[in-house]
């Protein structure tokens, strides 16, 4: 399967990590990994053994170049072979990917350490380090929006006042509904209207953040988006339909960022390119 993007080449370099001057509106091609890579990657495997192996190569890459250039001789052998194992074990891992690792450049490096041939360390290193940038820049953008995305269609939300089930996608349209609601009934000056959205508004988000624990296992991410500081902001908001209502479209305006801009900025933009996916 080959995706098709016709973006502005910029964005989609920006957002697969590379730089450079571009030219706008030209056609670029992605192409998905091999879904065997799947198998290594959670759910269907309980740890995230491909992040952990890409992790390895990359923190033993450092190691070696630090002990050859340190002439360690017992530390370099520790650590090329914890890189050796790792990268011949890729082609293990995804079969399709057996062409691209250089294994003839592994052994060479292999070679040179049990030589001690310290200048011929360096040159197969960078090598192999090719064929990872080479693979990086084909793969690495799709295998992460591909299985590192929650997957959102599987969330139900449960309403705690109904108890009612609602999908992830329909409770954030009850949430968009509340607060547009509470715009439409303060801009009309119905405030006791005003007051029943708002209302619903916490509700429905606070429904929502329970959701939160299906991929966070701490309470830090959900607390920078509806923690205090959004918890302050709607008792601001609550005072202010009950007096002055001067800067009330100011205040939610502040709501939409701390809440929706920056949950929307870490999960939705990658959400919406997994549904492209699909």
């Amino acid at each position: 399967m080959r995706v098709y993007f016709s973006l502005p080449l910029g964005v989609l370099l920006l957002w697969c990590g590379w730089s450079g001057a571009v030219q706008a509106q030209q056609e670029v091609s992605l192409t998905p990994p091999p879904e065997s890579i799947a198998a290594w990657y959670k759910p269907e495997n309980k740890r995230q053994v491909w992040l952990h192996t890409m992790f390895g190569l990359r923190r033993s890459m450092q190691a070696i170049q630090e002990y050859v250039a340190l002439k360690d001789g017992a530390r370099l052998d520790k650590w090329s072979a914890k890189f050796l194992k790792k990268y011949r074990s890729i082609p293990q891992m995804v079969p399709e990917w057996s062409d691209e690792v250089e294994l003839q450049w592994a052994d060479r490096l292999e070679q040179a350490v049990v030589e001690r041939k310290w200048e011929a360390v360096g040159p197969a290193l960078r090598k192999l380090g090719m064929s990872c940038r080479s693979c990086h820049q084909d793969y690495r953008a799709l295998t992460a929006a591909i299985y590192r995305t929650p997957k959102y269609d599987q969330l139900m939300v449960e309403d705690s006042e109904t108890l009612e089930e609602h999908s992830f996608k329909e409770a954030m349209k009850r949430v968009t509904r509340s607060m547009n609601g509470f715009k439409i009934a303060v801009d009309d000056q119905r405030l006791q209207a005003a007051t029943q959205h708002l209302e619903q508004f916490r509700q429905r988000v606070t429904d929502l953040g329970s959701s939160c624990v299906a991929c966070h296992k701490d309470s830090a991410p959900k607390a920078r988006i509806l923690g205090a500081e959004t918890e302050a902001l709607l008792e601001e908001l609550s005072l202010k339909l009950q007096g002055d209502q001067k800067g009330i479209g100011r205040k939610l305006g502040e709501v939409g960022v701390v809440v929706c801009a920056r949950c929307h900025a870490v999960h939705r933009s990658l959400s919406d390119l997994t549904g492209v996916l699909e």
